[in-house]
């Protein structure tokens, strides 16, 4: 059994991105989208036009200064390796409890699983699908549905 990070989020987060759940570089690091080839950090990074700090107190305050919340969708969860295709036995995290923490204007899942155990487990949730910046999705890559974010941000 595996479990994701705490989510990172204060009163004044505006948009809710959420994961499916930490890959096992991430969970080695201690912190969300630390591989260092998954596309995340780079894609808010021209979201924002502000880089993006190396340390993880310096991306968690990153986060918190653009507004942008972060979670995965998923709790707790099995799975061997990393691949989203291997999850098992989903237990999904509360997401409306930070949804009313906050004022987010909206929600985006980063990619397919994530969006999958979100509407699953909170069908009247607008959720809007991105597409998922990890490596293992690098054919299919496409920014340009990312920037819809940069709205929420002002």
């Amino acid at each position: 059994m595996i479990e994701s990070f705490a989510p990172v989020f204060d009163g004044d987060s505006r948009v809710l991105i959420l994961g499916s759940m930490a890959s096992v570089k991430s969970l080695e690091a201690g912190f969300f989208y630390m591989h260092p080839r998954n596309r995340f950090w780079g894609t808010l990074a021209e979201i924002t036009g502000d880089p993006v700090p190396e340390s993880i107190e310096g991306k968690r305050e990153y986060l918190l200064a653009h507004r942008i919340a972060l979670m995965d969708s998923i709790k707790t969860c099995t799975r061997k390796g990393s691949l989203d295709a291997d999850i098992r036995d989903v237990v999904p995290s509360d997401i409306p409890a930070v949804i009313a923490a906050c004022k987010i204007a909206a929600v985006f899942c980063n990619g397919a699983k994530s969006y999958e155990v979100a509407k699953r487990a909170y069908p009247d949730i607008d959720f809007i699908r991105l597409p998922s910046t990890s490596p293992a999705n690098a054919g299919a890559w496409d920014k340009s549905k990312w920037m819809a974010i940069k709205k929420y941000l002002v």
